[in-house]
């Protein structure tokens, strides 16, 4: 089985250049992150806080008493804590992240806050099964939470896979809580994308600094350049680093040669319609039960339960 080095340098081998969303989330590509969902033009976390205000109550009514939230990259986000305030008896929180710092500061947020409720962090990549924790009081139910349309980052049969991760971790009588981006104005989806701060950029290009840090590589940052563009007859965003010049990278024993203007894809973000996203649960063996929207039928909160 080919290591994650090895891994990396065949995606950049690859005719079309291509690196895993993954690796945006070192401490720092966290923080960028967190950074991003609250900028203006980042409608995604706005109008998500907007469907869980109006619902919330809703929400928790199907997760039900003494359920266990297992959240999908580590949050001390406002909707989490939404969620826990609003939550009958939780059982436990379990946040799950690769950036060990990160999950670590979240752990002590919701705490220090929610001092009532047990918090077992796991350190793992989600995309693989990983062991739950024991915590203290036994849940009825593992209710897997995966905010912010996440799940539109993985091309499709890596969507496929990681919701198979969520239906195997949700156990028997398990649920998914999931935020479900919908498409719509191409014009407001790639002002999301491209904002006026530039944070997205920083967070885009950060994936590099996190290469040569994790794994020796020598990317020079400034000889590469933020895109992103929303194809609308795809559905989805497509997030690139693009070369400013011919140049050449080292990664372990690896030369990646570059073209003026080739790029790496790094990201995709998904845009989907209702019927569209309920195939793909149904394919994992989930059944979509509930679905809450904003007016503009913007975003959605989806709740599945296995089949």
């Amino acid at each position: 089985m080919p290591d994650e080095l090895e891994i990396i340098i065949a995606g950049l081998s690859k005719t079309q250049k291509m690196l895993s969303p993954k690796y945006f989330y070192d401490d720092a590509g966290s923080k960028l992150f967190e950074e991003i969902t609250e900028l203006p033009e980042y409608y995604l976390t706005n109008t998500e806080l907007e469907i869980m205000t109006r619902h919330i109550d809703e929400m928790t009514g199907v997760i039900g008493e003494q359920a266990s939230l297992i959240e999908f990259g580590s949050g001390s986000s406002m909707k989490t804590r939404m969620l826990l305030e609003h939550m009958h008896s939780p059982a436990v929180y379990v946040p799950v992240d690769i950036s060990e710092e990160h999950l670590h500061e979240s752990q002590l947020s919701i705490q220090a806050d929610f001092p009532e409720i047990e918090v077992l962090p796991v350190v793992a990549d989600f995309m693989q099964p990983f062991d739950l924790p024991n915590p203290r009081t036994m849940p009825l139910r593992n209710v897997v939470y995966f905010p912010g349309s996440t799940i539109g980052n993985f091309e499709y049969e890596d969507a496929l896979n990681l919701l198979r991760v969520m239906h195997a971790e949700a156990g028997a009588d398990g649920a998914l809580l999931i935020g479900v981006d919908l498409q719509k104005d191409p014009a407001i989806v790639n002002a999301a994308y491209n904002d006026s701060a530039g944070v997205t950029a920083k967070f885009n290009l950060n994936i590099l600094r996190h290469l040569n840090r994790a794994f020796g590589s020598d990317f020079n940052l400034d000889a590469f350049a933020h895109r992103a563009t929303y194809r609308a007859d795809e559905g989805r965003v497509v997030v690139e680093l693009v070369s400013a010049a011919r140049q050449a990278v080292h990664l372990g024993d690896a030369r990646i040669e570059f073209e003026d203007g080739e790029s790496i894809i790094t990201e995709y973000s998904h845009k989907y319609t209702l019927e569209g996203f309920a195939g793909m649960a149904a394919a994992t063996g989930f059944e979509v039960r509930h679905v809450w929207t904003d007016p503009r039928q913007w975003f959605s909160v989806q709740y599945c339960v296995r089949e």
